[in-house]
């Protein structure tokens, strides 16, 4: 008996050390797999996030730049170039005088899409007094006259576009109405895309305002730029695409150079006004080629045949959705 009771009983403790053993094994295992697996993401997404750190950290500078020493992200190919004395640069602070004619003409052929802003394009000039106090100056000069430079694209147009993105969210800030919707609707809609998009709802207000704006610029409903806007970007001014479409409507600054460089260089892009504006000058040209929404959704998204994966029934559920939270009735276009 005791032969045959000594094996069972060894056999039993090996079981009861090898069982920790086999698990202690097993965790590991787990453990490093997931470390091989985070390894992994790592490696496919850092560099995507700091391009896109670095892209952001250019934008922020070109928007503070005073001077013309950057170039606001433009290169020597753009023919264009920010002000560099402050008596080129339009004074926010300034009353509104009428700019003056070359100014006015330069504007006027400079692009076809950011014509005027979301809330009202604004001229700016040099005031008055400025001007009367720099005749003098320039007559007494004499042989010493300073080189005339060509005029340059950044004028009233970039002013305009950043202010008027300020002012719309000054105004969201101050709960002022948005025009053609009542204050219940408005305050539906902010919180939609502030719970949904986790923006501020500050914001929120703005980029609907900006929205309106734009939308009955271009006839188009706002509601389809806004459910645009989500499906495109998730509401994030600064991201960027694999193919390099970007900003809050994914626009191929490549293929709009011409557009850009009239609102104020190839950084306007990440600009919301500009974006937007430039998004919906290109979505209403869509659809009014195909002749209806959802032939322009998958226009914009360029889907050349009958399938546009899906794309426009994703817009037009989330066009849905917002005019739902909203109360706000759809547009026919």
């Amino acid at each position: 008996m005791s032969a045959g009771f000594l094996p069972e009983r060894l056999q039993h403790r090996l079981r009861a050390l090898v069982s920790p053993v086999s698990e202690f094994i097993h965790v590991s295992a787990i453990y490093l797999g997931l470390a091989v697996l985070t390894t992994l993401g790592l490696s496919l997404v850092l560099p995507s996030m700091r391009q896109q750190s670095q892209q952001l950290h250019e934008v922020v500078l070109a928007m503070f730049q005073a001077d013309g020493a950057g170039g606001y992200g433009g290169t020597e190919s753009d023919n264009w170039s920010p002000p560099t004395d402050l008596a080129e640069a339009p004074d926010v602070s300034a009353p509104v005088a009428a700019a003056p004619a070359s100014a006015s003409n330069s504007s006027a052929t400079g692009s076809s899409t950011a014509g005027s802003s979301a809330a009202g394009t604004v001229a700016q000039a040099t005031p008055p007094a400025a001007a009367q106090s720099a005749a003098p100056a320039a007559s007494g000069a004499g042989a010493q006259q300073a080189p005339v430079r060509p005029p340059v694209a950044y004028n009233a147009r970039l002013a305009s576009a950043s202010i008027d993105f300020f002012q719309a969210l000054a105004a969201s800030m101050r709960d002022q109405p948005i025009p053609g919707v009542t204050a219940g609707q408005a305050k539906g809609l902010r919180s939609y895309l502030s719970r949904k998009y986790r923006i501020a709802s500050s914001v929120a207000g703005a980029l609907a305002r900006t929205t309106f704006a734009i939308g009955k610029e271009f006839n188009v409903d706002p509601q389809l730029l806004l459910a645009v806007i989500a499906i495109e970007s998730r509401y994030n001014p600064f991201v960027e695409s694999a193919v390099g479409a970007q900003g809050l409507m994914q626009i191929m600054g490549t293929v709009h150079r011409d557009k850009l460089r009239a609102s104020g260089g190839p950084a306007s892009i990440f600009n919301p006004v500009v974006n937007i504006r430039i998004g919906t000058q290109i979505l209403a040209d869509c659809i009014r080629r195909r002749g209806s929404i959802e032939g322009g959704l998958a226009c914009y998204v360029g889907a050349s045949g009958p399938s546009d994966g899906g794309y426009g029934a994703s817009v037009l559920a989330e066009r849905r959705r917002i005019a739902l939270a909203s109360g706000i009735p759809l547009g026919k276009r």
